[in-house]
């Protein structure tokens, strides 16, 4: 009976002793660093990557120092640390192990070698090899770097190597001296406006002034202004005969001296209207009234008597036309 108790209680310690290993391996590298991700070197890589294992191994081979010349590499640095400190601080079911390790070419030169790769970085996912979330196939999963990456488009990606279930979200710092930034900047602005206002709101309220800013973006925007920057139409074009050609041919073209030659028609006629409507009323004495009734008139009548000889000039089939043009 002895004998057979012996016996059994070697057969019960025999799969045991494996197991008791790789649990503590993961303790061991997860006291390591519990914030931030664990540095390695080609043992601690070869170790933590090693099998038996019940956990998820994430490594990324980088190469940070500047005599490399990887940017990506230590533009993603803060990133990656992101990303292992959100895990290790948040709320994650028991069972589910995961490390979080970096590799540096300086200490990893036989990883590199090994692994064959000529660019970095390079993101590693192990998968566990016994334990509830051990499987079958458990070649390390890999991410490349194809340009500037997010913490939060790595992690999502690393989340779905992961089983199923709730996972620690990724919660970036707070960054106060923004915040502090932020709220001297606006409070300087509210002190500046409050200072100026007594300047500056007569001329923001001022009615004549927003009414020239409308009348000039009325002229720009309907004279085509942004059908020359959309078409990237030429200034002036030279019509075969040595001379130049203000005027496209066709309603459907036309050059940037045409352009600013309609706004100024448009812009006349504008003033042309508002002078008889709002000026020509004020004058007291009756002649000179008369006077610049006709004169106003006679230049809204030439005015628009051009424009239409200019519609006429770009289609021959334009049926309207005034004198003297």
């Amino acid at each position: 009976m002895k004998l057979l108790a012996l016996i059994t209680s070697l057969l019960y310690l025999i799969p045991t002793a494996p197991a008791a290993s790789y649990t503590d391996k993961f303790k061991q590298y997860q006291s390591l660093s519990r914030l931030a991700p664990i540095q390695l070197d080609d043992l601690s890589y070869d170790d933590i990557t090693s099998k038996p294992r019940d956990y998820f191994a994430t490594v990324i081979l980088t190469a940070t120092e500047a005599r490399f010349g990887c940017v990506l590499c230590r533009d993603f640095q803060p990133e990656y640390d992101l990303i292992a400190r959100s895990w290790n601080r948040g709320t994650k079911p028991d069972d589910l192990r995961v490390l979080f390790g970096i590799l540096d070419f300086r200490n990893g030169k036989a990883a590199f070698q090994k692994l064959m790769l000529q660019t970095a970085p390079v993101l590693l996912v192990f998968p566990p090899t016994v334990g509830p979330y051990a499987r079958v196939d458990d070649s390390p999963l890999r991410f490349d770097f194809s340009g500037p990456i997010s913490a939060d488009q790595v992690y999502a990606w690393i989340s779905r190597q992961l089983p199923d279930g709730p996972k620690p979200p990724l919660v970036r710092p707070i960054k106060y001296m923004r915040i502090v930034s932020g709220i001297t900047i606006l409070m300087a602005v509210v002190t500046l406006f409050t200072v100026l206002s007594p300047y500056v709101l007569p001329v923001v309220r001022n009615r004549n002034l927003w009414a020239a800013f409308s009348l000039i973006a009325v002229l720009l925007f309907t004279s085509g202004h942004m059908f020359n920057h959309i078409r990237k139409v030429p200034y002036v074009v030279g019509d075969g005969r040595g001379g130049i050609s203000y005027f496209a041919g066709g309603f459907s073209n036309q050059f940037g001296m045409e352009t600013q030659i309609v706004a100024a028609i448009y812009a006349v006629l504008s003033f042309s209207a508002i002078a008889l409507a709002m000026k020509v009323p004020r004058i007291a004495d009756n002649k000179s009234q008369q006077v610049a009734v006709v004169i106003w008139g006679a230049v809204l009548l030439g005015t628009y008597s051009f424009l239409l000889s200019v519609f006429r000039a770009k289609n021959g089939g334009y049926p309207f036309f005034l004198p003297p043009f």
